[in-house]
């Protein structure tokens, strides 16, 4: 099949993502989110992840299919992401896809999340070169990966190995008493902020560091060094300048990141770039990424926002390539696999 209709669906953690493609093709990228349950728990909890999806799978896969002008029988081929993710949500996902492809006949086939995040941009329309280095950043996930081929040879250069990016703009939020998610709000206050008025620490960034944790990434003692922060103005009667600390915050992750991935273009002479994952959606970090990259001659590749966040039709492109490649079907011998590398593209 030189351009197969693949269906992809996506349970990972708190979005229900079906979405179908044409080879490279978008037909359709439906979304139901289950974000607003989770606001009252200051974060996504798995169990209600996992119904959540349960209840939204029907209704959305019949909106992706309307979207799409297609029935399942026009479907050659069906993909789910097996992993990373949170257990319950992924079981819902896989356990939705094997009942697909056994009742329509059609091959299945399990890929990464994380892989799936570069596969996005194979749906801008534009040719991807490779290799690349991709910057993947979201609630669950801060990776660095050099891509050599989408479908065959992905290496982890780096991760986070405390809270990913996401996760810590969540949880300043909360030291902000601003809302969930973190990330959208966190941006709205720096609008006004001075993001050079407090100097908070760049974690692994110190020459100490970097023989070990060059391409690693680190924002638990970013987290803490701003609560101390907040802490010692609440201790003093002082008010907290919410813009100050939510700008400064946020142009000390900023930083980290993009001068990682910069970095490792320059080592590795990869002189590409690709963003990935929710909190690519955060402004600042789109800003600096552009200025940095077009300064080191460097090109830059963003998905659209549409698809940076969690969402099916990557999967369903990174089947398609799969299939294009001649990869054999994954079977339904596979399950969900909370902790898959991003070295294992389809399990």
């Amino acid at each position: 099949m030189t351009e197969p209709i693949v269906l992809g669906i996506e349970t990972s953690c708190d979005e229900t993502g079906i979405g179908i493609v044409r080879g490279t093709t978008l037909l359709a990228n439906s979304i139901a989110s289950s974000m607003d349950q989770h606001a009252r728990y200051g974060g996504v909890v798995p169990e209600v992840a996992a119904r959540a999806h349960l209840e939204a799978m029907t209704p959305t896969l019949a909106s992706a299919l309307s979207d799409a002008g297609i029935t399942l029988a026009d479907v050659d081929a069906v993909a789910v992401t097996s992993g990373p993710g949170l257990s319950g949500a992924l079981m819902v996902g896989v356990g939705a896809a094997k009942a697909l492809a056994l009742s329509l006949g059609k091959p299945l086939y399990a890929v990464n999340h994380l892989v799936g995040h570069v596969g996005a941009d194979i749906l801008s329309g534009d040719d991807v070169e490779y290799p690349t280095v991709a910057l993947l950043v979201s609630g669950g996930h801060t990776s660095l990966l050099l891509v050599r081929d989408l479908v065959s040879d992905v290496e982890l250069l780096g991760e986070t190995i405390d809270d990913a990016a996401g996760e810590a703009f969540d949880k300043v939020a909360r030291l902000l008493d601003l809302p969930y998610p973190g990330g959208p709000e966190i941006d709205r206050a720096a609008l006004v902020g001075d993001p050079t008025a407090i100097r908070f620490p760049r974690g692994l960034s110190l020459p100490k560091d970097m023989a070990k944790h060059r391409y690693d990434f680190s924002f638990s003692g970013l987290k803490t060094a701003v609560a101390r922060w907040v802490e010692q103005k609440q201790d003093a009667g002082e008010t907290v300048p919410v813009a100050d600390v939510a700008a400064s915050f946020r142009e000390a992750v900023v930083d980290v990141l993009v001068t990682k991935a910069i970095a490792a273009c320059r080592d590795l002479g990869v002189p590409r770039l690709l963003l990935g994952g929710g909190v690519v959606a955060n402004a600042r970090l789109r800003q600096v990424a552009t200025e940095r990259a077009d300064a080191a001659g460097i090109a830059l590749r963003i998905p659209p926002l549409s698809l940076c966040t969690d969402n099916g039709a990557m999967i369903a492109a990174l089947g398609a390539q799969l299939i294009q490649a001649g990869r054999a079907p994954s079977g339904l011998s596979f399950g969900a696999d909370s902790t898959l590398p991003v070295t294992s593209i389809q399990a």
